[in-house]
């Protein structure tokens, strides 16, 4: 490790540790604009939107460039507390955000880690609904749903079938955002089960949903990430809730667990070029404050591990004969095509998700196939 950043780690001030319970949105911001104060070199916070109530959708960003894209870094994001009873997420997020910052220069892993990914964390996606909640139950409370009790995972355009609910604030403040960044990435924290959730959550027979399934061109790499999480969480691998389920190993195909239309996760892969899988983090939507360190023990090493799958595949930019970066330039591999082509960014950046192997890449601009000489 560089010893100046080794040096300057040990100099940084510390966030006061944050403890193991159920944050309010006041106590959030703190700890969040506490963060962001004493670690600013790598931390960015902001808000993405509002709630129905006003509150604010706040999103920290972790990374060496944290306020800008940098070419060939990518862009990875976590989301939690959808489902504003589903309160675990939330505050493992939290607890995230702190292992990272000050773990920064002392910890190798998460020092290139930090050097190497731009991470992107929304600890509340439904902070109406979290605030909501009165008396927590393991089961069902009213703070699921948003203020105008809209299901935001329900709440998303879907590929496979209208769906005219009216979009909800914290939905439309999802969608924008995912056009400003180049996401590559990500996990949408839930609780109520144990496993690991992967699209399509719906589907039609060209998925395979004639057979109980509906699966993505990029299947394999799904699986691989699902287990990537699961693998490492005792729990979710053994299925610790005791229901049965068709669960083997802590993953499943979503649609195969059960069909949903208007999710978060299909949306992500389909319209925004983010691989997205669901978690399933407890039994319990809302336990007990104090198996928050439990869960914290549990989870920890699958939160990091699954953030750095982000860099496995391939990656790149696309250039024309004079060196000028190409933008919507489709770049897919052959026999996996996207429902919406994936195409490079305005930088010509294009990331790309495979398993270890061998492919043929394809890329096409204005329906004029580009030279393999321009390709990079």
């Amino acid at each position: 490790m560089d010893c100046a950043r080794l040096w300057l780690g040990l100099l940084m001030p510390a966030v006061a540790a944050l403890d193991f319970s159920y944050h309010h949105q006041p106590e959030m911001e703190a700890f969040l604009k506490n963060v962001a104060q004493n670690y600013s070199s790598i931390t960015h916070l902001h808000s993405i939107g509002k709630s129905v109530q006003g509150r604010n959708l706040w999103v920290l960003v972790v990374g060496r460039s944290p306020k800008e894209h940098r070419i060939g870094i990518p862009e990875f994001k976590y989301v939690a507390n959808m489902h504003g009873d589903e309160a675990v997420g939330r505050e493992l997020l939290l607890h995230l955000i702190e292992y990272l910052v000050t773990r920064d220069g002392r910890d190798p892993e998460i020092t290139n880690l930090i050097n190497s990914t731009r991470i992107h964390i929304m600890p509340s996606m439904n902070p109406d609904g979290f605030e909501a909640v009165v008396k927590p139950d393991c089961f069902y409370n009213d703070g699921r749903d948003n203020s105008n009790l809209y299901d935001l995972n329900r709440n998303f355009p879907d590929a496979f079938e209208l769906n005219e609910v009216p979009r909800q604030p914290e939905t439309v403040a999802v969608m924008k955002w995912l056009t400003t960044e180049t996401f590559v990435l990500s996990a949408n924290l839930h609780g109520g089960a144990l496993v690991a959730s992967y699209p399509f959550d719906n589907g039609v027979p060209a998925t395979g949903t004639l057979y109980s399934r509906s699966l993505t061109p990029d299947d394999d790499v799904f699986q691989y990430l699902a287990n990537t999480y699961a693998s490492r969480n005792p729990d979710m691998k053994r299925n610790s809730c005791r229901i049965k389920t068709g669960f083997s190993n802590g993953i499943i195909n979503g649609y195969s667990w059960y069909p949903l239309k208007g999710g978060m996760q299909d949306y992500n892969y389909i319209w925004a070029q983010c691989f997205e899988i669901t978690l399933e983090l407890s039994c319990c939507k809302y336990p007990r404050k104090e198996k928050l360190p439990g869960f914290w023990k549990d989870n920890k090493d699958s939160l990091i591990e699954y953030i750095k799958q982000v860099h496995i595949g391939v990656k790149g930019q696309v250039f024309d004969q004079n060196q000028t970066p190409l933008s919507n330039v489709t770049v897919e591999v052959q026999d996996r095509k996207h429902i919406c082509p994936y195409r490079t960014n305005k930088f010509g950046e294009y990331y790309l998700l495979l398993l270890p192997g061998s492919y043929v890449i394809e890329k096409t601009a204005q329906l004029i196939s580009l030279p393999s000489n321009i390709f990079y």
